[in-house]
């Protein structure tokens, strides 16, 4: 088995954490590290409108080195929302496209993870993470097949 003879709907996550546009920074940042996640999809519906990551809301945060304090460093995160720090069209896959075609799109496009789509619905995501241990059970044999069910 291979990285050709696997796709991506074999590895991706489909139990899918979301947030919706208008969704508090503050609530994003909770629901990615009460999830132990760095990436939540965007959507309005089944609809991938953007992604955020852990990162992304990093960069948004006030500085540490300019004096402030807690409740005015909390207020930047409860008056802001997801849309405006989101990625929008974000790249995404297919969830039959093979592996290789996902490392390839994740080198190129630098990213993380990516969101899976089908028919424009956001089906599930793939992450670095998601493609170690798919590489790690080919090595040993182990195959993928249902991958994230089985672990």
């Amino acid at each position: 088995m291979s990285v050709y003879d696997c796709h991506v709907r074999d590895v991706m996550s489909s139990t899918l954490i979301t947030v919706e546009p208008s969704t508090q920074l503050l609530d994003a940042a909770l629901a990615l590290r009460s999830n132990s996640i760095r990436h939540l999809p965007v959507a309005e519906g089944d609809k991938l409108v953007g992604l955020i990551s852990d990162r992304d809301i990093q960069r948004s945060a006030p500085s540490r080195l300019i004096p402030i304090t807690e409740e005015g460093y909390n207020a930047v995160f409860e008056r802001n929302t997801v849309d405006r720090i989101m990625t929008r069209d974000p790249v995404c896959i297919s969830p039959d496209a093979v592996l290789a075609d996902a490392i390839v799109l994740m080198q190129q496009s630098r990213c993380g993870c990516l969101p899976v789509v089908d028919q424009e619905a956001l089906v599930g995501i793939i992450t670095r993470g998601d493609l170690l241990d798919a590489l790690h059970r080919i090595l040993t044999g182990k195959g993928v097949a249902r991958l994230v069910e089985t672990t």
